[in-house]
């Protein structure tokens, strides 16, 4: 059974920093692509970050490009996202997904990702 368990999400003041993680199992996780995503209250889901198998390439939502960091550890299973300097429009819901896809380039689009995790909720106060 695939299973993706995210957490670390609370509620924080803005200028805080977070990490939040992704652990997981039920598949192979070192063949697949880390990406995370967000949705906000009355907004589409959108694009953050994603990591590639080996963690070596990432690629970042020019919203969050120098604050948030995406990497993993394919030895415990489990993608992180280190988020610093919040601002109030980073609150949202965040979901981890994994996509077995080969195309790098198509990592920002959220339906090449085959499994999704249940999201953990990041407030940002001002």
């Amino acid at each position: 059974q695939v299973q993706l368990v995210e957490s670390g999400g609370r509620l924080v003041q803005a200028g805080d920093s977070l990490r939040l993680s992704c652990e997981t199992s039920g598949f192979s996780f070192r063949r697949h692509v880390m990406g995370w995503f967000r949705q906000a209250p009355g907004k589409e889901r959108e694009f953050v970050a994603a990591v590639d198998w080996a963690g070596g390439q990432t690629h970042y939502a020019d919203s969050v490009k120098d604050r948030f960091t995406c990497f993993r550890d394919n030895a415990k299973n489990t993608a992180y996202l280190q988020m610093n300097g919040l601002k109030p429009e980073d609150t949202a819901v965040y979901f981890c997904a994994a996509s077995y896809e080969s195309n790098w380039a198509a990592m920002m689009i959220s339906r090449v990702y085959a499994y999704w995790g249940q999201g953990t909720q990041v407030s940002v106060s001002s």
